[in-house]
């Protein structure tokens, strides 16, 4: 018996279609988009078919980005390109796998997993001021998954702003900062805007989605928070370079049903997370209806809703080391994979170092 058995909670896992390509992950009838390169060429954007076929869309669109800004009627042209692939493929496992777009606006969704939220207040470093003195984890983690429910029925959607400069590729490494001593993953559902709008209705957001995409919120979590400001929560420690790895596509939201999606994430082959998408506080069409009401929403632009649980906070600390494996997976939206390893400073150590977390 698990120390932790008072935290399960009976979620059931998603029911998955059963006719996903195993060279891709992605349903057959069905495409993504991404961004590839071959050795010693420019990258190009590519529609990836799901037995591995990746056709270059270049011939009409400079980039991700262009597809994106013109997402109506990039869709149906990529439908008839999916659907009479007579252009030549190239094949997806001989690409190198670059970020699905360079440079988009990131939102970031957060404290939006009941489980998730309450697991990390009850366990990690950041919180711990918050357990009443003699408080057991029991306790905590009750009291804790109380106050997160409590902002599901009366509170609204929370998120913070990202920098496109943490993005990586699907699999490229991801190498440890020097600064920060609890780096964590957090697999998350993106989603890519297709259109700009303000002040939108929950009921009316899923216009604005174009398609979904799988994304990693790597964070040192010992550096959240600070204790020299009044504003104590620091969220940029989440964008230490190549923390966000992105992709391998994404696929229109037309092909995915967000009921059938499960997020798995296993590291040197043993399971961390593996959690049912909507499972969520607040939906997509919620996080995006408060967005548009404080930014200006661009096609293209990244939200990412969020962790569901299976973090190494509540695993005893099972932080990431150099060595390890990520290996994760999204329903429909394919595979990563991601060695951890030492960051190369050439000898550059840091002037500020860790946060001040008592004052």
């Amino acid at each position: 018996m698990s120390s932790h058995d008072f935290m399960a909670h009976l979620v059931e896992p998603a029911v998955e279609p059963e006719n996903i390509n195993p060279a891709t992950g992605l349903v057959e009838g069905t495409f993504g988009i991404g961004t590839y390169q071959e050795a010693g060429k420019e990258p190009f954007p590519g529609l990836v078919l799901p037995n591995g076929d990746v056709l270059d869309l270049s011939d009409r669109y400079v980039d991700t980005h262009a597809i994106f800004n013109d997402w109506d009627r990039a869709l149906e042209w990529m439908k008839a390109v999916a659907a009479k692939p007579a252009r030549p493929a190239k094949s997806f496992e001989q690409l190198m796998i670059l970020p699905v777009l360079a440079h988009p606006n990131m939102i970031c969704a957060a404290s939006n997993y009941r489980q998730h939220v309450a697991e990390m207040m009850t366990f990690n470093k950041f919180n711990q001021d918050k357990r009443l003195p003699g408080e057991d984890d029991e306790a905590f983690f009750k009291r804790n998954y109380e106050e997160v429910d409590r902002r599901g029925r009366e509170g609204m959607p929370f998120f913070f702003i990202g920098m496109h400069s943490a993005l990586c590729g699907p699999n490229d490494d991801v190498a440890l900062p020097l600064i920060g001593e609890q780096p964590d993953w957090e697999l998350e559902l993106g989603i890519i805007i297709g259109k700009t709008e303000r002040y939108v209705r929950p009921e009316d957001a899923d216009d604005l989605i174009a398609a979904y995409v799988m994304v990693n919120d790597i964070g040192t979590v010992d550096e959240f928070k600070r204790a020299d400001i009044k504003f104590n929560f620091d969220w940029v420690s989440k964008f230490q370079p190549n923390f966000k790895p992105f992709g391998p596509f994404a696929v229109p939201k037309e092909f995915v049903d967000r009921h059938k999606m499960q997020i798995r994430l296993n590291v040197n082959g043993e399971k961390r997370q593996d959690w049912p998408v909507e499972d969520m506080i607040f939906s997509p069409e919620q996080v995006l209806s408060h967005a548009s009401e404080r930014l200006k929403l661009l096609p293209g632009d990244l939200l990412i809703m969020g962790s569901p649980p299976g973090n190494a906070a509540t695993l005893g600390g099972l932080w990431l080391k150099e060595g390890d494996v990520m290996e994760s997976s999204i329903t429909y939206l394919g595979r990563q994979r991601n060695n951890i390893v030492k960051e190369e400073t050439n000898g550059r150590t840091p002037t500020y170092g860790a946060f001040k977390t008592e004052w």
